[in-house]
């Protein structure tokens, strides 16, 4: 799949960072993982920390899919709100996933200080009305949040103006999110568990699987065989293919960053990323080198050229958007882009073995808002499942979860 037009700041920013080879010979592993994103590095990571021989193939080069246009809004909160998982799940399953993803947050912060120089920093998150209407509908999310504990307070449309200079009658104001670079963060995980004596391999193309009760044999399309005890599908939206069954829409979504900004421009949102209730969603954050990354005006073009074509006018319209949210914040690209994403339709992701494949073989499709929180969560998931413990987590994330 081509899943990015434009020109995506994190590639330009850091280029190729480090060169893996080719799988070329036969190998053997206990856990194949494939994809070389954000995803397969947090999941091999997790695996590989807890003993077990990991080898990942990856068909681009690593890091060159959709985890160079993630835009890397690290948020517990759920594109769905709690209050829409609740009259849908139950109450206590809608809890369960978000306190989940609020965990996520502090594992992502204790490995990016392992890992070190990948932009990470802990932020707070707004979740501001876009219309007067929505203020009824983000009281209640407000209300449901603070009943279970997380740490959220209102604001109201004088604060939002004087402290952020967003036009707006009221916002969640949620004191646990983050950032990062996300393609820095691949490829320093990568490279260190390569130096640690995992497989890395690149433009590397799994064309067949054979799955069986002991194990899996990944055949690559120069007749390279990777037998593993389990594999895990972590290609991010081209995971999709390996399955009949569809399980959620591809979509597009846009983005552009500015040149650093003077901070007193920026205000509140220099430690602060805001987001709104209209649907698809204006979403801003700040990056530690002082520049504003702005993404929105998803469509459901999952054609790359006309996603190619749509780049500069709709980084246009975006920054109309601003201009419109935020009064006298004029804003300029100096990059802009396009990604594919996916989205299910209840904005949980799935984790775990589709029927399909049997038990051998698991998916990790963190589709969403906040997939890179998603992954952090799955990483622990997918190990507990292959090692055959229970984890909280395995029936919601779950591809059963669509019959419920």
């Amino acid at each position: 799949m081509d899943l990015k037009s434009g020109y995506p700041f994190w590639a330009i920013k850091n280029g190729l960072m480090y060169v893996f080879p080719q799988l070329r010979q036969d190998r053997h592993c206990d856990v194949a993982v494939i994809g070389g994103g954000i995803s397969g590095a947090l999941i091999a990571n997790e695996l590989a920390e807890h003993g077990h021989d990991v080898v990942v193939v990856e068909q681009r080069d690593i890091g060159w899919g959709s985890s160079a246009a993630s835009t890397a809004l690290l948020q517990y909160e759920i594109d769905t709100h709690m209050t829409e998982l609740a009259a849908r799940f139950g109450e206590a399953d809608a809890v369960l996933a978000y306190r989940a993803c609020a965990d996520a947050i502090g594992l992502l912060q204790a490995l990016a200080g392992e890992v070190r120089d990948v932009d990470f920093a802990c932020m707070r998150s707004l979740y501001y009305a876009s219309r007067r209407r929505d203020v009824e509908v983000l009281r209640a999310e407000f209300a449901l949040r603070r009943k279970h504990g997380l740490d959220v307070s209102w604001v109201g449309a004088a604060g939002l103006h004087a402290d952020y200079g967003i036009d707006a009658p009221g916002a969640i104001l949620s004191q646990l999110a983050a950032r990062i670079d996300p393609y820095r963060m691949a490829w320093r995980l990568f490279e260190r568990l390569e130096k640690r004596g995992s497989g890395v391999f690149d433009r590397t193309c799994i064309e067949r699987i054979t799955a069986g009760t002991r194990g899996v044999t990944l055949h690559t399309g120069d007749g390279v065989r990777l037998r593993a005890g389990h594999a895990v599908f972590a290609a991010g939206y081209a995971s999709q293919h390996w399955l009949e069954q569809r399980v959620a829409s591809n979509r597009s979504s846009y983005a552009f960053i500015t040149d650093p900004l003077d901070p007193a421009r920026l205000r509140g949102l220099t430690d602060t990323m805001a987001w709104e209730s209209a649907r698809p969603y204006l979403y801003l954050r700040s990056t530690g080198d002082g520049r504003l990354l702005v993404g929105g005006e998803d469509d459901a073009i999952d054609i790359p050229s006309r996603r190619d074509a749509r780049v500069d006018s709709k980084a246009r319209r975006l920054v109309r958007k601003v201009a419109r949210a935020i009064p006298g914040l004029a804003l300029e690209p100096a990059f802009a882009w396009a990604g594919t994403f996916a989205e299910t339709d209840d904005g949980l992701p799935f984790f775990g073995p589709h029927p399909q494949y049997g038990p051998r073989v698991q998916f990790a499709m963190a589709y969403g808002g906040n997939g890179i929180t998603y992954s952090m969560l799955g990483a622990g998931l997918l190990r507990a499942l292959i090692e055959r413990r229970r984890h909280p987590l395995a029936k919601l994330f779950s591809f059963e979860r669509q019959d419920r």
